[in-house]
This record gives C-alpha cells, structure tokens and sequence, in this order.
C-alpha cells in the first residue's frame, strides 16, 4: 500500500481509546522525601543477570557452551556477582552451574546467584547444584502482590507471608549440605511493585527474623519491579520508604530489579539508587521478559559520564556488542545509547557543523574536561571512534566538508561549502538515501577539480621582465580550437587571468585564492581554490597537482569551466 496524506493506515474514522480499564497508579504518602535533593555519586553493587532472567528471555535458550563464554565476558566486564541460572527449572542450567563449579571456572572474587521458587523441593535441589561452591548467593523469591495472592495463588496475605518464611528456613536448614560454602540470602518479594507497601515490608521483615542477618552475613532485600507500573518517582519513593523503615537496615544490602514495562527503567534505577538502593541487578544492553530488564551498560555509562567511576569495563564496546549479538541472536539498536551503530556519527548540518567545532576546540582548552556538542563521552573511552559525519538530505555543508577533510584531504573554504552542499544534497534527495563517503568525494571531483572541457591550458610558457612583472604566453584549446594567447601581470596567476580574459572576452578577476599540502610527502599534492568573479558571478574551482604553481592555474580553469557549463545547462 503506497501511503500520503490522502491515504491514511487508519482510516477515515477517528477512534478513542479505551482508556477508561486503566487506573492511575497511586501516589505513595512520603513528604519528607529525600532522594530529590540527592547526587549520584558512586556505582552500586552490580549483579548481571543475563544467564538467567535474560536467557529465558530467548526465543532460542544459550547453551551450555555459549553460556561460559558469556559468564567469562561477565567476568572480563568486572562484574563481581553474576545470577548463573535456575538449577531446578532445567537440566541444562542445573548442567551448567556443576560445570562452573567442578572445572574451577569461577574467580574468587566472583560470587554466582542461583534462583529458586518458594518450593521446599525446589530448594533441596537448588543447594544440591552449589555443592564445592566456595561462595553463592541462593535468590528466593515468592509473589505478593494483591493481584498474584487473588488470581494465582488464591491466598491471603498471611498465607502468602508464610510461604516466604517457611522457605527462608528451608534455605537455612539447608546449608548444612554445603560445607565450606559462605551462603547469601536474597529474598525478592515478586511483583513487589503491585504490593502494598507496609505488607511488603511485613514479608520482608518476617523473612529478615527468620534468617537472622548480621554485619558479616548480610541478607539481601530485593525489591523488584517485575512489572514496570509506576512513573520512576513513585518507585523511587517506595523504595525510600522501605529503606526508612527497615528495622535491620545496617544488616541488609538493598537492591532493586527493574523491568521496562513503560520505558523508564533506566530512570526508575537511577532514582531508586538516590533513594538508598545498594545494589542493581539487570541485563547487558537491557534483554528480558517482554519490553526487557533495566540496561546495565547504559546505567554504567551514564555514570561514567558524570564523572563516576562505574567500576565496569567497556572499553571495547564494539567486541560486546558482537558477542552479545551472536549469542542472544539480539540485534543491538543503532540508536541504543552509548553502544548503537550511529550513536557517535550525525545527520543533522547543524549538529555535524557543532561537533566540528566542538572537536576542534579541545585543542585550546585549559582543563582536560570532555565537550563536544552533541557527544557526551569521548567516544575513544569505549574503543569507538568519532566516525565521519554521515550525510543525507538533512545534512549541512559543515558536515561535508569534515568528511572531504578528515577523509580525503580537502580543505574545502568556508565560501565554497554552499555550493558543492547543494550539489550533494540534491543526491540524497533525488535518491532518498544516504550519501557515502566516496561519492561525496567523486561528486565533489567531477563538480570541481581539474575541469578541462570546453577550456584547457595545453602548454604556457613564463618570462619575467621586473621584480613585479610577469609575462605568460599560453597555448589553449577552447571548443577544441587550438589557440596562442600571451598575458602580463604581477604574478603568473594574475598574468594567465589577463590572457584568459583578453581571449575570452569576459571579466574575471580572482576573488579567493587557498592552497595547502593534500598529504605529508614532499612530493604531495597541492591542492588550490580559487574563487574567480566572472562577469559579476562568483565561481569556485580547484586544481591539484604536485607542482603549486599548475594546481593554481588548473583551479582558475576549473572555475571558468563551471561558468561555462552552468551557461551550457
């Protein structure tokens, strides 16, 4: 279907949506909030939990063997605390962490979480896969919110609070089976985000009394938003909240898991920290269930980009992106922040002429600060490079003139860029693509370089009669008609324009005259721009040669040329 104005996808009729089968979220009674008035300033303890939440996430589920190669990218990245699977759900997973474990693939700085369902079952079978393990994190969780106590489990809230404390003392009875193993309680209240508050907290407390934390054996308190339901304000209160009401606060580490369900993880994350949050627990460049987990590599970078040290490497951020690809078989969006295809180029003339600029202008700063418009990190910092500006039809001529430059050595002056802008331009939009670098340049070479149809210096021969005078016979053919024209002036330029105009009966004087070096040899090119004024009109040409003073005549000749093809079309 070929779609205009005429012909909208929707249809003639307008229709409203129902939004009337929704319900605002309700806001959480907090007025001394404090985490507006709050800074970033250090990472959280990061927990990735790509090998579980994120591999059930696939269409087709790593295996074993793409399982260790991205636990050992986990542990490349630094991360210290890595959920390696659901030992109960699966063979494979149960398979797995026996493999971590009996071949010494875990570092002793690296601590592997496991989960498992509120299932005494579940548990006895979950301690039994961790056996050997010097130390672990075993993540219990149990639903409670109102919604999953009446439609699934069709229990009240005791009910409910009960299959957590008894589970926790499963956990506990448990231990005993792994000798020299240091255990970890996580309890996650799921769908914590659809819990009310003071029974979230009544879970949690009761689980806390049943573990019995101290200062050297923390319990962690996962407060997850399974479902994003919120704007990231009200969980980062909810999360407040909890963080001020906790009775063991200083015997427990705070951590939230959040998906994005509308969008704003990353936000919810980040606000969630400023609320008291410890610790974060999400995916590389943010897979999961439905619309995904929190982005790690986005919330790292972001820190990185305030100054914060995220205390994770990305340094080789192209090799991520790959590996991750290739094992989740998920593309990487070319717009994801930080990591995406085109997030270091622009299209935008105004946005390529700033970062230009802005480039530029590192050179002269006193403090050693990143700025550049447009770039809020060094894109070297993550082993990507600033790449040449990329043009299509909303591109200015700054851009094309940085690719000319910093891709094939044309210093092309400011006067000039309008033109050869119009030129490429009217490509993009006759083709509605994109204009390579080297069309650019072959376009920009056709247009304007060494032009010799209809006017062409054959042969010139120079003779200088006084310090400031120059006398040049030329040998020309114009329209293919061989003719000899002799010119005086104060230099051989100024000279070969008094032969040219005598012949050719026009009015040319030079109006601009550039030349620099096209690389560093000595036997380089010399690249020259002339702007030659030609009956009232100003026109650009260029010449290039090895020799300065024949790349200067040949851009005067390129100039006259396009006044003549412009009288031709």
């Amino acid at each position: 279907m070929t779609l205009n104005s005429q012909n909208s996808p929707f249809g003639g009729n307008k229709k409203k949506m129902p939004f009337f089968r929704y319900q605002q979220f309700p806001p959480i009674n907090l007025p001394d909030r404090k985490w507006p008035n709050r800074h970033l300033k250090k990472a959280p303890i990061w927990c990735s939990v790509d090998l579980r939440d994120g591999n059930q996430a696939l269409i087709n589920p790593m295996s074993i063997v793409q399982k260790l190669i991205f636990f050992d990218t986990l542990v490349e990245i630094g991360f210290k605390e890595i959920e390696v699977g659901f030992p109960a759900a699966s063979s494979i997973e149960y398979g797995f962490i026996r493999h971590l474990i009996e071949k010494n693939k875990i570092p002793d700085d690296v601590t592997i979480q496991v989960l498992c369902q509120a299932r005494p079952e579940l548990i006895k079978k979950t301690i039994k896969s961790l056996a050997g393990a010097k130390k672990a994190i075993f993540h219990l969780y149990n639903s409670t919110s109102q919604l999953q106590r009446r439609v699934v489990f069709q229990s009240d809230k005791q009910g409910v609070k009960d299959i957590a404390t008894k589970s926790t003392l499963c956990v506990k009875e448990e231990i005993k089976n792994l000798p020299g193993c240091k255990l970890t309680l996580q309890y996650s209240p799921e769908s914590f985000t659809g819990t009310e508050l003071d029974y979230s907290l009544a879970v949690l407390e009761a689980v806390s009394d049943a573990w019995q934390p101290s200062g050297n054996n923390k319990i962690i308190l996962n407060l997850p938003a399974t479902v994003e339901m919120s704007t990231p304000n009200v969980y980062a209160d909810m999360i407040e909240w909890v963080n001020n009401n906790l009775s063991r606060r200083e015997q427990t580490i705070i951590s939230v898991h959040t998906h994005n369900d509308r969008g704003c993880a990353i936000a919810a994350t980040e606000l969630a920290i400023l609320a008291g949050a410890d610790r974060v627990e999400g995916t590389l460049f943010g897979n999961g269930e439905r619309t995904g987990n929190v982005d790690l590599v986005t919330l790292a970078c972001n820190l990185y980009s305030q100054g914060i040290d995220p205390a994770l490497d990305f340094t080789d951020i192209n090799k991520l992106v790959k590996i991750c690809s290739e094992l989740t078989n998920l593309p990487v969006h070319v717009r994801h922040p930080y990591a995406g295809e085109l997030v270091y180029t622009a299209f935008s003339g105004s946005h390529q002429d700033a970062i230009r600029k802005g480039i530029a202008a590192l050179a002269n700063k006193e403090n050693s600060f990143w700025e550049v418009p447009y770039l809020p990190v060094d894109p070297k910092d993550l082993g990507r490079i600033y790449e040449p500006i990329r043009i299509n039809s909303q591109s200015g001529k700054g851009g094309i003139a940085f690719i000319l430059e910093h891709s094939f050595g044309y210093q092309v002056p400011k006067k000039f860029q309008p033109e050869i802008s119009k030129i490429i331009q009217s490509i993009s939009e006759k083709t509605g693509k994109e204009v390579l670098p080297r069309t650019i340049k072959d376009q920009f070479e056709k247009e304007f370089v060494n032009i010799d149809n209809p006017l062409k210096i054959k042969d010139f021969q120079v003779s200088r009669s006084g310090k400031n005078s120059v006398t040049v016979k030329l040998d020309i053919t114009l329209n293919n008609q061989q003719i000899t024209q002799q010119g005086v002036g104060n230099g051989l330029l100024d000279a070969i324009v008094k032969a040219l105009s005598s012949q050719l009966g026009l009015d040319l004087n030079i109006e601009d005259y550039i030349e620099h070096s096209l690389g560093q040899a000595s036997s380089a090119a010399a690249a020259c721009y002339v702007g030659v004024q030609i009956n009232g009109k100003l026109f650009f040409g260029v010449g290039t040669h090895s020799d300065t003073s024949q790349s200067s005549f040949l851009a005067l000749v390129s100039g006259i040329n396009r006044y003549f093809n412009n009288l031709s079309s």
